[in-house]
């Protein structure tokens, strides 16, 4: 007999609290992206990072607040497919938004994994890239499958020294202008013929800096007291993601000459190097590695719940929804999300990898944002976040003019990665697989 304080059967165990979210969302938004992209946007924009960084937060924000909404009113795991199915009721279509998140999970774990094996990992030791990615992602595997607040414990302490990094870039930075070096007219130059066209096209680039803060829908059957801690998590790790992004873009342009910013492939170390604070660089690449450690956790956290969350909706195999006895965690879901993401990291490079993972999620933020759109004449027995609908509409013009600025080739590999879905959503109906019992 289950009682009213025993987890129903294939239920999750509600344990994590307003800290544990905001690091969670905090610690998967931060991720590795700043560390490795801040050269490439310099590269499209000039010294004046901090535009890009700014509109990219903002239409971070835009779609954000409509999961603020969705996720306190419907707070089930699946994520943007409940929305879909919520709001449209077609199957076909709730999946093509589930697997298009499930996609761009998986492809961001992978290409976190080269990175992982990559530049600051051979700076410390010379290990073969293909081994490092294996074991890595079976590392982070076994964590994930420990249960979800074990694995947000890690990523609290993680997330820390995530962002102690970050921080001492700042400190470096604030330390070169104190010198009386720098000219902070650099911060104001856009070297491109078009500045409003360069900006935007480096906007594309820092929005995948702030991708993540989706994943945290998928959490939403294990949040206590959710519609209250939803949304401070949500705002608050993005202001506070998207304030010290500005500054580690400000000052890596003030330190770094613009010619060295936009060619270092580590360019927070070279900012270092250059600021004479006296870091040493193999501590830096210790906490790059680090950062990239903890938004591969978090990815895969987030693939795992969107898988489990789809089977329990009937979109996918249903053994995907089996829960392990003592853990109470999804471990089928989180033996093939880890599978798929090897599988991946074998297949192509880190920027190949990120331009398919932004893609897929601007098809799901548009679907999210139309879902809150039709959804707000819907009301439920529990006081939830509300948005003003001028956001949502505000949020799919940001979406559809960041589409706009993806390449064929980008178009062509999201659409192999969607077809694969398609075939294995048919394959499913053709089993006559129903959505499990609430």
């Amino acid at each position: 007999m289950v009682t009213s304080s025993s987890p129903a059967p294939g239920a999750l165990k509600r344990a994590i609290t307003l800290p544990m979210l905001l690091f969670f969302i905090l610690g998967d938004v931060l991720g590795a992206g700043v560390y490795a992209l801040a050269g490439t946007i310099a590269g499209r924009v000039g010294g004046a990072l901090w535009a890009p960084l700014l509109i990219a937060l903002l239409f971070a924000l835009l779609t954000a607040a409509s999961y603020a909404e969705l996720v306190t009113k419907y707070p089930k795991a699946g994520g943007a497919a409940v929305f879909a199915e919520r709001a449209f009721g077609r199957p076909w279509l709730s999946f093509l938004v589930g697997f298009s998140m499930l996609g761009a999970g998986v492809t961001s774990a992978a290409g976190l994994a080269v990175a992982f094996a990559g530049g600051y990992l051979q700076a410390l030791v010379p290990w073969s890239p293909g081994w490092v990615c294996l074991g890595f992602l079976l590392l982070v595997g076994l964590l994930n499958a420990r249960g979800i607040k074990e694995s947000l414990s890690v990523n609290l302490v993680l997330t820390l020294i995530e962002l102690s990094g970050l921080l001492l870039v700042i400190a470096a930075a604030g330390w070169f202008l104190l010198q009386g070096r720098g000219d902070p007219a650099r911060l104001l130059e856009v070297d491109a013929p078009s500045a409003s066209l360069a900006i935007l096209s480096a906007a594309l680039l820092a929005f995948y800096s702030f991708v993540g803060f989706e994943t945290s829908a998928n959490l939403a059957e294990e949040v206590r007291d959710v519609s209250r801690v939803y949304p401070r998590a949500l705002f608050g790790a993005l202001l506070i993601a998207g304030i010290v992004y500005l500054l580690v873009g400000a000052g890596a342009a003030l330190v770094l000459p613009l010619d060295q910013l936009k060619t270092s492939g580590a360019p927070l170390m070279d900012v270092l190097g250059a600021s004479g604070l006296g870091v040493p660089t193999r501590l830096f690449a210790v906490i790059a590695l680090i950062a990239v450690a903890n938004g591969t956790l978090l990815t895969l956290i987030m693939a795992s719940r969107l898988a489990y969350g789809m089977a329990r909706q009937g979109l996918l195999p249903p053994v995907l929804g089996r829960v392990l006895p003592r853990r109470r965690t999804p471990g089928v879901a989180i033996l093939a999300t880890t599978a798929v993401a090897i599988a991946l990291s074998f297949t192509s490079t880190l920027d190949v990898l990120a331009e398919t993972v932004v893609l897929l999620l601007l098809v799901v933020f548009i679907s999210t944002n139309l879902a809150v759109l039709v959804l707000k004449r819907e009301s439920v027995d529990h006081p939830h976040f509300r948005v003003h609908w001028i956001f949502p509409v505000l949020a799919l013009a940001s979406c559809a003019l960041l589409m706009a600025q993806q390449g064929g080739a980008t178009w062509l590999r999201a659409g192999l990665m969607l077809l694969v879905g398609g075939v294995l959503y048919g394959l499913t109906r053709l089993a006559g697989t129903r959505p499990a019992e609430a």
